[in-house]
């Protein structure tokens, strides 16, 4: 029997950032097995991404194509019932309350992880991949380290395993992630997340932008897009 820990599953939503951890997580694990979660999500453009990103990773990097395995898809609409955010009803994204941009889901992250680990013990994997990140981040509690170490641990206790959870974009910038991207997968990966992949909140996918598409006017399309330029103007 192999390994658990030789290999991943990664949470991949169809944007940016799950995209740069799932070639991260090829290049380093003999396995890797893709999740996605359909939470009732306003724009549900990611999910159609997902699968059209996949095979055109299999078909431009066949050395990647060998490592990767399934892909699942899991209802966690649960999420919507419990009351409104900007990411699964259609309202204004604004500031609420308590400080935190409305585009915030409760629980998202913790369920998410939740369910991935249960998956992962079932399929013998050991190791979670999530693009969680505290730089560029809208100060989501659910995307801080601490949060994923405290949740690595519940993992572990309540699963039995030794789940591990990876966060290889925890302390990078929006550029310093479309860098990663061209070191882990060359001109290639980075042509596939432009075209591919999926990040603006409103879902607008009918411009093509020099970043890739979306409404360019929302938190997400801003946040890639100056990321963009910003590594554009390292280069």
């Amino acid at each position: 029997m192999s390994d658990p820990l030789s290999s991943a599953l990664v949470l991949f939503s169809g944007g940016q950032d799950s995209a740069t951890c799932l070639a991260w997580a090829l290049e380093r694990y003999d396995r890797v097995e893709t999740i996605g979660f359909d939470y009732g999500q306003r724009h549900a453009v990611e999910l159609a991404c997902r699968p059209r990103f996949l095979s055109a990773l299999r078909a431009a990097l066949p050395a990647w194509d060998a490592r990767l395995g399934e892909d699942h898809v899991v209802d966690a609409s649960v999420l919507k019932s419990l009351g409104q955010t900007a990411m699964t009803h259609d309202v204004e994204i604004r500031m609420t309350d308590a400080g935190l941009p409305n585009t915030f889901v409760p629980g998202r992250n913790l369920l998410f992880l939740t369910l991935a680990g249960a998956l992962a013990v079932r399929r013998g994997i050991g190791v979670l991949v999530g693009g969680m990140c505290e730089t560029d981040y809208s100060g989501y509690p659910d995307c801080r380290l601490e949060t994923i170490r405290a949740q690595q641990e519940t993992l572990r206790l309540g699963l039995g395993a030794d789940i591990r959870i990876e966060t290889p974009l925890m302390y990078l910038d929006k550029a310093a992630t479309w860098q990663r991207a061209r070191e882990l997968g060359g001109d290639v990966l980075v042509g596939l997340i432009l075209e591919e992949t999926h990040t603006c909140y409103l879902g607008e996918r009918g411009e093509r932008h020099a970043w890739g598409y979306g409404c360019g006017t929302c938190p997400a399309c801003e946040l890639r897009a100056a990321g963009w330029q910003r590594w554009q103007d390292a280069a």
